[in-house]
């Protein structure tokens, strides 16, 4: 069964997390990608360790599958003349240089679009491209820092705390990638191209919505919360009598279904208790009261129990617990490939079903430059013009 981007082509000049993810998930639907790396030093996450083979980092690795590698010197003329050659038969080009460094390479919207009306050009940024910080380098950690995110992190009193998992970064590529599907899909009735543009600070500003909602509606900033959440209760981790559990009681039908199961029967109608609203209002008490009940068994014990009782739980897993787990193999997340240089790998696939389809790897991550004589070829160059701008120091 065909993917549903066969046919898509891709150039993808972007780096480090967000563009990159992107352009992997439009590879994973079928598209193909050319990853067009600066000649000599490519991607920076390919430096990132650790290392499986040499020049291919681990971040790296994670968000570059299905695509072919051309390294090229853009701050040349003839390196941006053919990347404009390039362009001129794409379907999407993704950058995400800091403000005017896409101009002066010659990729931007406004030198490309005119080259190719059918395009879709995608500009990934820190912090958008305009207003006073739009020169500012924008990383994820410290988008978390400015947004607000990080003095939310945590537990009261304790330090700051970045989220390891990047998520700015990674909901960046994901608004990238929704944007660029949304005109793909447009094109199909205009025949125009456009553009899409995505930053990290929207993103965390996106990502704030219920918070901001809050705090507008409060007027005073949320305290930190640790593993729980301010209108829920009890709704966080807690000790039992062998290894903490996590547990998610998220309305009143759930509560009376957890103090069933854990012996607290006598309080599940008490007018401190009985409601959300109530059992927020006097989280202390309720906390102390559920955890009290938690010390008896053991987390292995009520995580059974509440689960058979269908109340949200679960272990506080490990990595290798989680990967270990009997659902994470049903589900096929999980994709196994053969790498040149890293030998057998493993990746975590796109996580979209199509049409019920088995999640594949396709293609491993290319090594810097791996594809540049193929893809050049294709251009029409013979293999004597191709080894001239490599004489010349165009092409790596």
């Amino acid at each position: 069964m065909s993917k549903p981007l066969v046919g898509i082509k891709v150039l993808d000049f972007s780096k480090v997390l967000a563009g990159p993810l992107c352009s992997q998930y439009l590879g994973d639907l079928g598209a193909e990608v050319v990853k067009v790396e600066m000649k000599g030093q490519g991607d920076e996450t390919r430096g990132w360790p650790p290392f499986p083979a040499p020049g291919f980092g681990t971040v790296f690795l994670s968000a570059n599958r299905n695509k072919r590698s051309i390294a090229i010197d853009l701050k040349t003329e003839r390196g941006r003349e053919i990347a404009h050659e390039l362009a001129r038969t794409a379907d999407v080009a993704i950058e995400s240089f800091g403000s005017g460094v896409a101009e002066r390479l010659g990729i931007d919207a406004a030198t490309l679009r005119p080259l190719n009306e059918r395009l879709i050009h995608c500009s990934i940024s820190g912090f958008g491209r305009t207003g006073p910080l739009k020169n500012a380098p924008g990383y994820d950690v410290i988008l978390q820092a400015f947004c607000g995110v990080m003095a939310m992190t945590g537990d009261e009193g304790g330090g700051y705390i970045r989220s390891p998992i990047s998520p700015i970064d990674q909901m960046t590529g994901v608004h990238a990638f929704s944007g660029i599907l949304g005109l793909l899909y447009a094109r199909e009735k205009t025949g125009q191209g456009g553009t899409v543009q995505v930053s990290l600070f929207e993103t965390a500003m996106g990502l704030l919505g219920y918070n901001l909602q809050t705090f507008w509606e409060r007027g005073v900033q949320p305290a930190k919360c640790g593993s729980s959440h301010e209108s829920l209760c009890p709704y966080q981790a807690f000790e039992t009598g062998e290894g903490p559990i996590m547990i998610g009681v998220a309305n009143d039908n759930l509560w009376r279904k957890f103090c069933a199961v854990v012996g607290l029967a006598d309080i599940v109608d008490d007018p401190r208790f009985r409601t959300n609203a109530d059992r927020v209002q006097n989280r202390a008490e309720t906390l102390r009261r559920v955890q009290e009940a938690l010390m008896s068994r053991s987390a292995v014990a009520w995580n059974e129990a509440l689960a058979a009782a269908g109340v949200p739980c679960s272990p506080i897993n490990s990595l290798a617990q989680v990967l270990s787990h009997p659902h994470t193999d049903a589900s096929g997340i999980i994709v196994e490939y053969d790498h040149a240089a890293a030998g057998h790998m493993k990746g975590v696939g796109h996580p979209v079903r199509i049409n019920g389809q088995a999640r594949t790897a396709g293609k491993p991550p290319p090594a810097l430059g791996q594809h540049t004589d193929e893809v050049l070829s294709e251009l029409g160059m013979s293999a004597e013009r191709i080894e001239t701008l490599r004489d010349a120091g165009i092409i790596g």
